[in-house]
């Protein structure tokens, strides 16, 4: 891994005010929530409660994602030539709790009309979602100069982040249960999310309120000029290519949770335990990671990460013949390769963009984040597409009474492989394409 990335800025920087980084952090309720709960709920509410064929419903849920790949590098253009970034996030993130509770408010009982209605109501959520993320995710290259700062605030940020993947995703199947399943199960699940992603708007609101920022003073003339320059930054190109078939394989495996829970662990409220185990234990390892980052480097942690956690994976095909208490072990492996990828790839991504802000002087950090986001969302996206093709290539049979239909030793299978097989391919053979990233010397 030789050919140059990003130098860091070795220079002493003011630390960031812990107010700063809880204020920060806190908005990844918003991000956490949008990004978990519709990969988790939304391909088993159409194919288990709407009765939606899963090939179609696949598309249903890919269609409106794919629509964000071309708002996010808008939303990224927008938002660096306005002053501040906080309005959108107040404006867009308000916006967002509201859609999302009306997603699963759907007014038709099945059919061709309720899987209608959720890919429209979906299309317009994840567009607002957009108008959040983008000028999210671009603040942290603003809000320090500090190499190690930003690994520091993506600690912060990423510990948060495992937090509302655990409340949400842990919780909002829950919820869905324990208020009678079926359609008003998943609008009670949709307004407790609905308030999540409120709480997590205002907190970061009213938490950067006051902070300074180090934004450059001019953008690229247009939009394409722009986008050109960010895509020859050769180690942000090699960070998001790997970024994004990696969302593609954690996407997998996040519309696999609540058919795994129903078909290979086999017991009640078990996609609640997998995203306990999955979720867990990467808070508490969150400052090994850190150390790891300080120790070998971002890059090699990031590998680390990655690998730990298609390994996980490619042992979790044991899980038929396993009790539950081992698969939630190896759950637990996989999310503290998890908790690695998510906070090293996020730290490295504000070292690209304040290393072209140096070189250039022009303030893109909106379009950085902009792709950056674009190929998460359609990494993400492809996942429960992925997901859904492989159970229907082997036979996966839909239901629209609020409960899975019984299924197979074949659709089980399919079940089993996309959760494990598929995933854990796409995170590994994504690695090799960081050789074109190094991680400079700290």
């Amino acid at each position: 891994m030789t050919p140059a990335g990003p130098s860091p800025d070795v220079r002493p920087v003011p630390a960031l005010p812990r107010r700063v980084l809880a204020g920060y952090s806190v908005g990844s309720l918003v991000t956490g929530a949008f990004g978990t709960v519709p990969g988790l709920l939304l391909l088993p509410y159409l194919t288990d409660t709407l009765g939606v064929a899963a090939g179609v419903a696949g598309l249903l849920v890919l269609l409106p994602k794919a629509w964000d790949v071309l708002v996010n590098p808008i939303a990224g253009r927008i938002s660096d030539r306005s002053g501040d970034r906080r309005p959108f996030l107040l404006v867009a993130g308000l916006l967002l709790a509201v859609l999302f509770a009306a997603m699963f408010a759907g007014p038709f009982r099945g059919g061709a009309a309720a899987g209608a209605y959720v890919a429209l109501a979906f299309l317009v959520t994840a567009t607002a979602y957009a108008f959040f993320q983008v000028p999210y995710v671009a603040m942290p290259a603003e809000l320090t100069d500090g190499y190690g700062e930003r690994t520091r605030l993506m600690t912060w940020r990423v510990a948060v982040l495992a937090l509302a993947i655990l409340i949400s995703g842990a919780l909002a199947p829950l919820v869905v249960e324990q208020t009678g399943g079926g359609l008003v199960g998943h609008r009670w699940s949709g307004i407790f999310v609905g308030l999540l992603i409120a709480v997590g708007t205002l907190g970061v609101y009213f938490g950067t309120r006051g902070a300074a920022t180090r934004a450059a003073p001019a953008a690229e003339p247009d939009l394409r000029t722009q986008l050109r320059v960010a895509v020859a930054n050769r180690p942000f190109r090699a960070l998001l290519l790997c970024w994004v078939i990696q969302a593609v394989g954690i996407g997998t495996m996040l519309a696999g949770v609540q058919y795994f829970a129903d078909h290979v662990v086999a017991r009640e409220s078990g996609a609640t335990f997998l995203f306990a185990a999955f979720v867990g234990p990467a808070l508490l390892v969150m400052p090994l990671w850190t150390r790891a980052g300080r120790r070998y480097g971002k890059l090699r942690s990031l590998v680390a990460g990655s690998l730990l956690f298609a390994a996980g994976a490619f042992v979790l095909l044991a899980a038929p013949a396993l009790a539950p208490v081992p698969i939630y072990l190896i759950v637990a492996m996989i999310g503290v390769g998890y908790a690695g990828q998510q906070v090293f790839a996020m730290a490295m991504l504000p070292d690209c963009i304040a290393h072209d802000t140096e070189r250039t002087g022009k303030r893109q950090a909106g379009v950085f984040t902009g792709l950056w986001t674009a190929g998460e969302t359609l990494g993400l996206a492809l996942g429960p597409g992925l997901f859904a093709l492989v159970l229907q290539l082997f036979g996966y049979v839909s239901s629209s009474t609020g409960e899975a239909a019984t299924q197979d030793d074949t659709a089980r299978l399919g079940v089993l492989l996309g959760f494990t097989v598929v995933p854990a391919v796409l995170v590994a053979a994504a690695v090799p394409l960081l050789r074109a990233y190094r991680d400079i010397a700290r």
